[in-house]
């Protein structure tokens, strides 16, 4: 993507356009040539108007997510119903920069292309994307809206789910999403003896323990629970690792100024409790599951 340049009277609109509830304080920025996430221009406040020269299409907030969406993350496989967690905090966020819900527009992101380098297509992306230093030098990363732990998923009756001592887990093979955290937990805590098959997607994981071709998988705790109750008959969550003290963040295209307006709302959002009202919405049903040793 090439950045886009508006015509002067056509931003000079955009500028004007009012303050939406729960915005930060009005302050005037200057209207810089270039737009969107490449703007190298200095953003001086979080007003509304202010920060429309740095979003993807101004006047809208442009969201991303994977495709399927799921829960319980997202609810109906449709992330614009505001239903599911990380559907709540990114109309929360919206809603704090001073968007309408009408003015969110989401779009298709598969979660390995999120992380590489190169001009994005939206605003920022939210998608249970782990925080880590290798991704941190190809995008930019908000403060974190939710702590990530991992959780083991097998099928009822296999050895795994009896026999799971740090020193049996070393034996068994796995299988995960490609460049995801959970591949890294498995080869750099469990260590196993196998290598881990990978896979494209979270789906191919789930078929190949659906035909025993391996015997366990890792994924955050909701989803492994959900993943078990569910989609795979005769699943079952194992038990969950101790917190690894990873977190998810929303990502944004390499240097954009605005992830420090997203900042200050994720703050605000925690500070009012909001983010734990969701968790405990959304998530609290989830996170009741027995720790194991890895």
């Amino acid at each position: 993507m090439t950045f886009r340049r508006l015509a002067i009277a056509g931003a000079l609109l955009v500028a004007g356009a009012g303050l939406g509830a729960g915005g930060f304080a009005v302050a005037s920025s200057a209207l810089p040539d270039a737009q969107g996430p490449g703007n190298t221009a200095q953003l001086n406040s979080c007003s509304y108007s202010a920060i429309q020269p740095f979003l993807y299409s101004p006047g809208h907030l442009t969201i991303a997510t994977d495709a399927p969406a799921y829960p319980p993350w997202f609810e109906g496989n449709k992330p614009s119903n505001g239903r599911g967690y990380e559907s709540a905090v990114a109309y929360a966020v919206a809603k704090q920069l001073g968007f309408k819900a009408a003015n969110v527009n989401w779009v298709v992101e598969t979660f390995n292309a999120s992380y590489a380098p190169g001009p994005k297509h939206f605003d920022f992306d939210i998608n249970e994307i782990s925080v880590t230093k290798t991704r941190a030098k190809a995008v930019t990363f908000s403060s974190g809206y939710y702590t990530d732990d991992e959780a083991l998923v097998a099928l009822k009756g296999t050895a795994i789910v009896k026999d799971h001592t740090p020193a049996a887990l070393k034996g068994y093979v796995y299988g995960e999403e490609i460049g995801t955290t959970a591949l890294q937990y498995i080869n750099s805590t469990i260590q196993p003896t196998h290598v881990p098959e990978t896979f494209t997607t979270l789906n191919d994981v789930k078929s190949a323990l659906q035909d025993h071709r391996i015997a366990a998988f890792v994924t955050d705790t909701p989803t492994s629970q959900y993943i078990a109750e569910t989609e795979i008959p005769h699943a079952v969550v194992v038990g969950q690792f101790p917190a690894s003290g990873q977190h998810y963040g929303l990502l944004f295209q390499k240097g954009d100024k605005l992830v420090k307006c997203v900042d200050k709302a994720i703050d605000h959002l925690k500070k009012a409790g909001v983010l734990h009202k969701l968790v405990k919405k959304y998530l609290g049903v989830y996170t009741s599951i027995p720790v194991i040793k890895p």
